[in-house]
């Protein structure tokens, strides 16, 4: 879809007004309809910044389908599993999280119908001795009525997340991780002065998956060099592999050439859903790198992009840099940072299984004490 910002008009415009009007977000008025005036602009940032994207007062691809998305409650459908198109809205997020307070494992309530929302739906329908036909339906919906609201907390799916990190164990090896360097092929991402963020995070991709590899990990790169898959077809591919964590690369661009840094993402939302392990990498990511370069801290914050949010793993996203930046661009064009960048990654991942037994303090950690602790230091002089 077109982008549409403040000066914009039109029936796409006319649109937006309405569906930020049925939020409550704008009060729309006979003279300024069919207008993105200043008053929409700020009902579209209020919207972006409760819904964890970015806050631009620009209506693109993401913003429109979370606005697509806002507008249905539970009760509005019929919901069930598509395999080519999955159904998606706050009904889904609604469902998923009534199914998860009684004890079915949706895994993460992130507002899409997948697979596992169907299995689980099912064994819902099936000890309430109902159809299992994995169709929210009105039978369904009065079944959920009459259970009524049980006594909750303690978020279920957050705290399966961090059993299945405990689970996990220390080690790296055995683990399977897909590394997303951002764009591809035709779609170069940000171009400055001869520069392409294409290029330099399939790079810094390879230079994080020598790394895991060399661990025992099993890294896995999203895509191949000359193609561009969309964000769903990335997390369906890390959902396939069965990953155990995904780390998407990116680099940032802004009209001001100030503005510059380092920023980390997880899953998150308004509501308060989060990806807990993802936070944690996010964080630990954050820290290591800042500690490792001289970078900027634009923090770690929560996000509902299509690639964290469709991932049934733990995904951060990282933003290395300002290419639109000066000092960021030099620091990317140089080999030896984006290997401190690689080893800062490595060294996050491994803190995060560690769960804070028998850990270094950040910044201290180094390529060649994280391969001792995997294989020991006599076999590794051995190697």
């Amino acid at each position: 879809m077109q982008l549409l910002r403040r000066g914009d008009s039109g029936p796409a415009v006319e649109e937006i007004r309405e569906k930020l009007g049925q939020l409550g977000l704008l009060v729309d008025t006979p003279q300024s309809r069919g207008y993105f005036d200043a008053d929409v602009d700020h009902a579209v940032r209020v919207f972006q910044q409760g819904r964890g994207l970015i806050t631009d007062g620009i209506v693109g691809p993401d913003t429109y389908r979370a606005l697509r998305e806002a507008g249905w409650t539970l009760g509005d459908r019929m919901l069930s599993f598509t395999l080519s198109t999955p159904t998606s809205g706050d009904d889904v997020a609604t469902l998923q999280e009534r199914l998860l307070e009684l004890g079915y494992n949706v895994g993460r309530p992130n507002g899409t119908f997948d697979q596992q929302t169907e299995q689980a739906l099912c064994r819902f329908q099936r000890d309430y001795g109902l159809t299992p036909d994995g169709v929210c339906g009105p039978e369904t919906l009065r079944a959920f009525r009459r259970l009524g609201r049980k006594v909750t907390g303690g978020r279920p799916g957050l705290l399966r997340e961090q059993e299945l990190l405990r689970r996990a164990g220390p080690r790296m090896r055995g683990k399977r991780i897909v590394i997303d360097p951002g764009h591809g092929g035709p779609d170069r991402g940000v171009e400055i002065a001869g520069v392409n963020e294409a290029d330099l995070m399939w790079d810094l991709a390879r230079r994080i998956a020598g790394r895991m590899s060399a661990t025992g990990m099993e890294a896995m790169l999203s895509r191949q060099e000359t193609t561009c898959p969309t964000d769903v077809e990335r997390a369906q591919f890390a959902n396939d592999v069965g990953a155990d964590l995904v780390v998407s690369l990116h680099t940032d661009a802004n009209r001001s050439m100030h503005a510059e840094g380092l920023a980390t993402y997880h899953f998150g939302n308004g509501s308060g859903t989060t990806s807990t392990v993802g936070e944690a990498l996010a964080g630990l990511i954050q820290r290591e790198l800042l500690t490792r370069t001289p970078m900027l801290d634009c923090r770690s914050q929560p996000c509902t992009w299509e690639l964290v949010r469709r991932t049934r793993m733990p995904a951060v996203r990282i933003e290395v840099g300002y290419l639109t930046h000066l000092g960021d661009r030099r620091r990317l064009l140089d080999p030896e940072f984006r290997d401190i960048v690689a080893e800062g990654v490595l060294v996050a991942v491994k803190r995060l299984y560690l769960l804070g037994q028998d850990d270094q303090p950040t910044g201290t950690f180094t390529f060649s004490d994280v391969l001792a602790r995997e294989f020991g230091r006599d076999q590794i002089r051995a190697i």
